[in-house]
């Protein structure tokens, strides 16, 4: 049975569309209003609020939790600062991607995982030995995430803690109206956002607090659909999208290492030991054979397709999730995997994996496009991610 969040009586009554989707074993939003545009407008021009609860939580606590977190993750934890929030994958003994998602450090010995799969059973297998207590918080916890340029000024009316001095992937602790949460710099948006972690129980007075001081500002409850759009533009990926989980694959070629999802960039060869690290390491040697990359589509290439037949361009306003294959003159070279046309860009751009030989930003490629129920191929190229990066994001 499909469960609810703890801010579904109030999101229950502002889905005019009913539309509703699974997520992680709950029911959730995929856009309130029958369509997308105005909630993701919302996160770039003002402000969104998306129910976040879904998110797999735990609490890594004791006095070797840094060291278990660091045997898990590519990235350095034992070097993490409390208040500091890092984003990173985990492998297996292949060097091949579980999972992705973020440590944040509460205390010295008090740690809090978060991701998009269960990942209970992988840290317990992993603790044997350890002095640790791991605690699956999932449902205890409740989660909500404010994006946009008016994120700031909205929480900071609510708030008992300066949030000017928080910085990118910080979190502190904080009282909203009296009640107790934790508030991160993150999202998954590209924008200027925070998430705001807490007990179920203070779940929809947080909520209602927040519309209250949200809405002259331009807050709107958002959904799936919004939030599928603004993460394409900020080129982050998809678990079960844009990568398959290596405990899930049927097959070698399914699977996807850091190097390959454009993550090297979190993975520490210098550490002592992790899950995977020595396959990686000779994976940094020789170098991945795939890379993950921004595709843009050239607009009048795409326009002379429709052109041909007689018809307008078509864009796809809501965020595709399918494979979609790359060429290089007649050789299939890669595959795109989510894709939606960029309203603040005015641009058709999708995520993609390429063979490390076609992944250099401005490489020419083409893209199937189905017009009229004929398969033809528009120009296209790669391109750096994100596609959008606001300075405020950082900032």
């Amino acid at each position: 049975m499909l469960k609810h969040t703890p801010f579904h009586p109030r999101t229950a009554v502002l889905c005019q569309s009913h539309a509703w989707r699974r997520w992680a074993g709950y029911v959730v939003a995929s856009s309130y209003e029958l369509s997308h545009e105005r909630e993701y407008h919302s996160i770039r021009s003002a402000a969104a609020l998306f129910d976040v609860s879904p998110l797999y939580k735990y609490l890594v606590r004791g006095r070797d939790a840094a060291r278990l977190l660091d045997q898990v993750a590519t990235h350095d934890v034992a070097r993490a600062q409390v208040g500091q929030v890092l984003y990173t994958p985990w492998c297996d003994g292949r060097g091949k991607v579980l999972d992705d998602g973020t440590i944040a450090r509460l205390d010295e010995t008090t740690f809090r995982l978060t991701s998009a799969e269960p990942n209970l059973r992988w840290l317990q297998d992993n603790a044997h030995g350890f002095a640790v207590t791991i605690e699956d918080i999932s449902a205890a916890t409740a989660a909500l995430a404010v994006q946009g340029p008016s994120a700031r000024v909205i929480l900071q009316q609510l708030s008992d803690r300066d949030l000017d001095g928080l910085k990118y992937f910080r979190v502190i602790e904080a009282r909203l109206r009296g009640i107790p949460v934790t508030i991160s710099r993150t999202g998954y948006t590209g924008d200027l956002g925070y998430e705001i972690w807490l007990d179920a129980a203070g779940a929809l007075a947080v909520w209602d607090a927040l519309i209250e001081a949200g809405t002259p500002y331009g807050l709107a409850p958002a959904g799936i659909l919004a939030l599928d759009v603004a993460r394409i533009e900020a080129g982050l990926m998809l678990l079960d999208v844009d990568y398959v989980p290596a405990n899930r694959t049927l097959i070698d070629t399914q699977t996807s290492s850091p190097y390959e999802l454009d993550l090297g960039w979190a993975v520490k060869l210098d550490k002592p030991h992790f899950v995977g690290k020595q396959a990686l390491a000779v994976e940094a040697r020789s170098g991945p054979a795939w890379r993950f990359v921004g595709i843009q589509i050239e607009w009048n290439a795409f326009e002379r397709l429709f052109t041909a037949v007689g018809l307008a361009p078509r864009v796809p306003t809501a965020a595709w999730r399918t494979s979609v294959p790359l060429y290089s003159g007649g050789e299939q070279v890669g595959y795109a995997t989510s894709g939606v046309w960029s309203p603040l860009l005015k641009q058709y751009i999708a995520l993609a994996h390429v063979q490390s030989r076609w992944a250099a930003p401005g490489t020419a490629l083409e893209m199937e496009v189905t017009v009229e129920h004929r398969r033809k191929r528009a120009a296209a190229r790669v391109v750096k991610k994100p596609f959008f990066d606001p300075a405020r994001k950082r900032a």
